[in-house]
Parts: structure tokens; C-alpha cells; sequence
């Protein structure tokens, strides 16, 4: 049985890490992370592999939302993340817009920002739509 509270709070790895999500709708979301020393890399700024969950998590959990109650699963399958300014410390602020949505394929582009609104990261994720079987439903 799945949880009611499947697409409105994250679990797993995305709890790990601290992922927060704020907004879910068939075409917006939204998130944010708290950055930790665990987030940081030797150097001292955010690690790049943060960046890329949290572009993942948000654009699958999005579109999940939607194709979830129709019988359909969303995982990622593709993600392509650019570093464009470092961040240390504060809140990083992710928010995708889906560009694409298609049978079997969602297109979203996701912007992760700090907290004077400096973007950071631009990822595009394409997430995979599957049916799901009787015994995942």
C-alpha cells in the first residue's frame, strides 16, 4: 500500500540529504535545502552531486504527482547539470518548469538558485513515464 503522503514530503535519499519540497503542480516545482557541512565538498562549496539530486528528485517528484494517479511511475533518465557559481552556506532555492510532457517522456529545466537569487545550477531533466503494475499501485 502507498503511503497518501507519497508526493507531498520526500523519502529515501532525498530526506537524507535534507530535500524540501514546496510546491508540486503538473507544469511548476518547487523546493529547497538547507545547505550542511555534509552538502560541501573538500573545498568548501556545495558538491556538485547536490545539485544534481536535487534537480532529479524535484522533476521526478513533479511529475509523479501527475502520472501517479493514473497507473504510471516517473523516474529520471536523463540529467544534464551546468555549475555556474559556487554556493557555501544558506538555502538553495530549486525550481522547475516542465517543458515537455508526453507519453512516455517528460522534459523539465530546473534552476537552483542561492539566496540572493544568483543562479547556481541549470539542470534539463528528462524523466521516463511507466506503467506501473497491479502489485506497485
Amino acid at each position: 500500500m502507498v503511503s497518501p503522503d507519497l508526493f507531498t514530503q520526500t523519502s529515501g535519499f532525498d530526506a537524507f540529504y535534507g530535500l524540501e519540497l514546496l510546491e508540486l503542480s503538473p507544469e511548476l516545482g518547487r523546493a529547497r535545502l538547507v545547505i550542511r557541512d555534509e552538502h560541501r565538498q573538500p573545498l568548501g562549496v556545495v558538491h556538485g552531486g547536490v545539485y544534481a539530486s536535487i534537480a532529479e528528485a524535484l522533476a521526478s517528484y513533479a511529475t509523479a504527482a501527475v502520472v501517479y494517479p493514473d497507473g504510471f511511475a516517473a523516474f529520471g533518465l536523463s540529467n544534464q547539470t551546468s555549475f555556474l557559481r559556487p554556493a557555501t552556506d544558506g538555502v538553495l532555492h530549486a525550481t522547475a518548469i516542465r517543458k515537455h510532457a508526453g507519453r512516455t517522456t517528460w522534459v523539465w529545466e530546473i534552476e537552483i538558485a542561492d539566496d540572493q537569487q544568483r543562479i547556481c545550477a541549470l539542470s534539463r531533466m528528462t524523466v521516463a513515464v511507466r506503467e506501473l503494475r497491479q502489485s506497485e499501485r
